[in-house]
């Protein structure tokens, strides 16, 4: 599989730096990645390059322009709230079924022929970023873990080492594997100012994931961590 839904246990967490991380590394490496933001909010067309789907084209050497942001987060709300209380503030609402298949149709047209490097590897990856955490509302009847069972993608969980990140992480871990879910990694994103340390942090987490592979991004040295995670997709 080289397509892989990019969630994480909150908002802000770092799931659009780690996505736009793994695609500089991966165009630098020669291989030719695709990332989607389908679910947006918070946007603001007067400063799009600064939103989440305008750094992903600037990570992917795309123009930010009206039709590549149609192309990559074709849900995009305003208001800087949960997805449905977003639409709702607009009068929209999101389709589930179209969402789900948008998504299916994201990775699918682009990994049906996959080439591959001499390594073996394959050189179109496809990443999905989610919107929030995983259990946050789409509209009255799905959350994002629907979205993510739905997809039928492996998932990256994103989470941090801050106080508090364990339950979050492990609850987070719990609700998806409740679905179906696959999560092929969890990101550890090293965060500032905390009292617990990262190694501290994936330590405990090692007893309670189940083999789950763990990846550790250092703040100081975020890039061992991005080459470790970016082999493992691939």
């Amino acid at each position: 599989m080289s397509a892989y839904f990019i969630t994480g246990t909150g908002t802000d967490i770092g799931k659009t730096w780690l996505s736009c991380a793994l695609l500089r590394h991966w165009r630098a490496e020669g291989c030719v990645p695709q990332a989607f933001k389908p679910v947006l909010s918070g946007f603001d067309m007067a400063t799009a390059e600064t939103s989440d789907a305008g750094q992903l084209l600037a990570a992917l050497g795309r123009e930010i322009d009206a039709a590549a942001l149609d192309d990559i987060a074709p849900w995009r709300f305003s208001a800087p709230l949960s997805p449905d209380m977003a639409a709702a503030r607009e009068g929209r609402h999101i389709d589930f079924d179209a969402l789900v298949s948008f998504t299916r149709r994201c990775f699918a047209e682009r990994t049906r022929s996959i080439p591959v490097n001499t390594a073996g590897h394959a050189i179109f990856p496809v990443l999905i970023e989610g919107v929030g955490g995983v259990m946050v509302p789409l509209n009255e009847t799905h959350t994002v873990r629907d979205w993510v069972a739905a997809s039928g993608l492996p998932c990256v969980l994103v989470a941090g080492s801050y106080l508090g990140s364990l339950s979050h992480t492990l609850t987070a871990l719990e609700s998806l594997r409740k679905v179906g879910a696959g999560v092929t990694a969890i990101v550890v994103n090293e965060s500032p100012g905390s009292p617990v340390s990262l190694a501290d942090t994936i330590a405990t987490l090692r007893h309670h994931v189940g083999g789950v592979d763990i990846v550790a991004i250092s703040r100081d040295a975020p890039q061992p961590g991005i080459e470790a995670l970016a082999f493992l997709l691939s």
